[in-house]
């Protein structure tokens, strides 16, 4: 595992907003007393869902509201990946899967698109909008080769179709997730090849149960009293 560390450059403070504060204190009062520790995962996402990333600041201050040492928080953020330690862009984190089954579908091309149009990979654009890095599996692989943009998966994508993506978040657009050619869930292209007949979902294939006429419950053996 890389060794990940804080950015160098951090801002002075750091506080919830109203609404990040109120879903902080839902959270905590999920777990029973002396027990608060067990948010800190969740409080670091509302961090990043509110900030775009996790700073110095929010690492003391989640350590603070939950009673924790700094360090313990701070271990957190720094082992999860899902936490970005430094400033993403603006507009949208993107985040092109490159294992196998997505670099066999041609997800370099992917990358090598994110390169001439945002620049090199864990920096931000140089309009601060935008910022991409290569992951491990997303777990999307029949739909492969595929990005997660901020919270979405794009699937079956082609260079053009990525660069149209990206394109359109760059014009204040939010582009609809999913697959780039309308592929159902992970059916093959085109469509289901099996089970396609509808009643077999509609219920209407569902068998009645039957129940003898006059039927009477059973009944317990009475217990055997000792002689």
């Amino acid at each position: 595992m890389s060794v990940r560390r804080l950015s160098p450059e951090q801002p002075e403070s750091f506080a919830f907003s109203p609404e990040s504060l109120e879903k902080a204190k839902w959270w905590i009062a999920k777990f029973p007393a002396g027990r608060q520790q067990s948010a800190v995962i969740p409080l670091l996402w509302l961090v990043q869902k509110q900030e775009g990333w996790v700073s110095e600041p929010a690492i003391r201050y989640v350590a603070e509201m939950l009673g924790m040492a700094r360090i313990r928080v701070l271990e957190v953020a720094t082992f999860y990946t899902m936490f970005m330690l430094e400033p993403v862009g603006s507009v949208a984190l993107v985040q092109v899967c490159g294992t196998t089954p997505c670099q066999l579908r041609g997800s370099e091309s992917l990358m090598a698109v994110c390169k001439r149009k945002i620049g090199a990979k864990d920096h931000l654009s140089a309009d601060g909008k935008f910022y991409w890095q290569e992951v491990e599996c997303l777990g999307a692989c029949a739909n492969a080769p595929m990005a997660a943009i901020n919270d979405y998966y794009y699937e079956d994508l082609t260079p053009e179709s990525f660069e149209a993506l990206l394109d359109d978040f760059a014009a204040g657009k939010t582009p609809a997730p999913g697959s780039a050619i309308k592929r159902q869930g992970s059916a093959p292209e085109g469509g289901p090849l099996t089970l396609q007949d509808a009643a077999l979902y509609d219920g209407t294939a569902a068998k009645p149960i039957k129940t003898l006429p006059n039927a009477e419950p059973k009944k317990k053996p009475k217990a055997e009293t000792p002689a």
